[in-house]
């Protein structure tokens, strides 16, 4: 019998341990990551320490716009930003933002032709 959406899959569920269970943070959290240039940006810097120099040229975009991306994801605590002289370096701050880039991509290819498919969330406009 499927499990009902409304019914919590274990006697402890695995929201219990976390702090920060509002559905609007949560969904915030997600909304960062939709822009497929913060996703390109994130998957650069997950590689290793980038500036912003690197950042602009790997995502093609112009500098006023990758600032405001990683901007975004500085604040939204994604990556961090060191100051080095006149240029900021961005690098992961914490592992586990590549191990959800990781499980993301892969539901992602694994519900590929249902994600195509789906009316109700519009494509990107970048």
């Amino acid at each position: 019998m499927p499990q009902r959406l409304d019914t919590p899959i274990s006697s402890a569920s695995a929201a219990d341990d976390i702090p920060c269970t509002h559905l609007d943070t949560v969904a915030k959290f997600f909304r960062a990551l939709a822009d497929p240039t913060r996703l390109k940006l994130l998957e650069f810097i997950l590689r290793g320490e980038r500036t912003s120099a690197e950042c602009v040229e790997h995502a093609g975009i112009s500098q006023p716009r990758a600032s405001v991306h990683l901007s975004c994801l500085v604040d939204c605590g994604y990556v961090t930003a060191r100051r080095d002289g006149k240029k900021l370096r961005y690098s992961v701050g914490d592992p586990r933002v590549a191990d959800l880039v990781v499980l993301a991509r892969s539901l992602a290819a694994d519900n590929a032709t249902a994600l195509t498919c789906c009316t109700r969330i519009p494509d990107s406009q970048d």
